[in-house]
């Protein structure tokens, strides 16, 4: 008996052994998805796209499509529109007669001034990067640190502000009241000739809400051009979405949650050093927190981050690659200095390979669009 069953027992063995590599054979013709399956699986309506990887808790929007503002010129012809192109581009706003909204904003750099920070009055340097002005009428604060909660409030700010313009802002409305040329553009846009602090800031918010981003290829493709994005771009959206994370805070027609983060570029205690929200709200979990700027036009609006340092998307994508949590405090650190900054628990290591940070870089690059370049208005001079 013992025979038979050692018997049944070797021959069980050989089956299951020469079993075995069959099985192995197949397992490894088991593959994750190809980039031609990825690539595929994007070409068809965005409803039916994967999903992102979005971490609990995150409230995002799904991309949508910027469409060409097919009423731009009708815009740009309403009285109030008109004034406040001329308010925005006139150097007289400023004490020294010489900076306007402009001097920051130029529409032939992507309505910033492609500096690390902006210099304004007496040359004076900021401490932060100029946002561009594309698609403001978005947005629901302004400012890297939010502390305009208006478009009016957002316009206000730089007049008055010793390092830019400059300007006694009560004194203006009788400053513009001596150009007899403002008169009538002031009264076309509100009924009657008085000029006045509020209205001068209207009308330029008025024309900040004309600056859109055209659409790029990214928008032709979510609109159902799938020959407007190459394979290797669509791959990147693929991990921009997925692998990268990116979703979490760059989502929606502009690509930004409209939310304020600390990526790890606080620089605390050290040069470079910037506070963020903290300045606004005074709580120490918003130190080192900044706006999540949008990412339309984004080769036009160089160089990036709210201080200006970074001018290479290759460094920047190697950069969110590495987790950004170098400084984080230690608990007894924290217990000592309640403001040490903490790093966004969004941000992690990515372990992106270099194929895909490069089709990462190439995603990105796709979503500029605009060409068209704003020109500079004769304003009244006297």
């Amino acid at each position: 008996m013992k025979k038979y069953i050692i018997a049944f027992a070797v021959l069980s063995v050989f089956f299951l052994w020469s079993f075995t590599p069959k099985v192995s054979i197949r397992l490894s013709n088991i593959q994750d998805p190809t980039i031609d399956d990825i690539v595929k699986s994007y070409k068809k309506a965005i409803a039916e796209w994967p999903k992102p990887n979005i971490d609990k808790g995150v409230k995002w929007s799904e991309f949508s499509s910027v469409k060409r503002d097919s009423l731009y010129f009708e815009a740009q012809d309403r009285p109030e529109v008109i004034l406040g192109k001329m308010l925005f581009f006139d150097p007289k706003l400023s004490k020294s007669n010489q900076i306007s909204c402009s001097t920051c904003h130029d529409p032939e750099m992507g309505w910033t001034d492609r500096r690390r920070v902006s210099i304004g009055n007496n040359h004076l340097s900021g401490n932060r990067n100029t946002i561009s002005l594309f698609n403001i009428a978005d947005r629901t604060t302004f400012f890297w640190d939010g502390r305009a909660k208006t478009l009016e409030e957002q316009v206000a700010g730089p007049l008055g502000a010793h390092h830019e313009m400059d300007m006694d802002v009560k004194s203006l409305p009788a400053k513009i009241k001596k150009i007899k040329g403002y008169r009538p553009l002031f009264k076309d846009a509100f009924g009657d000739d008085k000029i006045t602090y509020p209205k001068i800031v209207k009308a330029i918010a008025e024309f900040q809400k004309t600056i859109k981003s055209q659409p790029s290829r990214f928008d032709q493709f979510i609109d159902g051009n799938y020959s407007a994005l190459s394979d290797r771009e669509i791959y990147g959206m693929h991990i921009f979405r997925t692998k990268a994370r990116c979703m979490n805070c760059h989502n929606g027609k502009n690509l930004t949650d409209e939310s304020f983060h600390n990526i790890g570029l606080t620089y605390y205690k050290r040069e470079y050093e910037d506070l963020g929200l903290y300045s606004v709200t005074g709580k120490p979990e918003d130190v080192g927190k900044f706006k999540t700027p949008q990412l339309r036009d984004l080769l036009l609006t160089r160089p990036w981050m709210h201080n200006g340092l970074f001018d290479d998307l290759e460094g920047i994508v190697n950069m969110y690659n590495s987790g950004m949590h170098m400084i984080d405090p230690k608990p007894d650190q924290k217990l000592k200095d309640p403001n040490y900054p903490v790093t966004d628990s969004l941000m992690q290591p990515l372990k992106l390979t270099k194929d895909e940070k490069r089709a990462l870089v190439l995603f990105l690059e796709s979503l500029t669009g605009t060409k068209f370049k704003m020109r500079r208005p004769e304003f009244p001079v006297k």
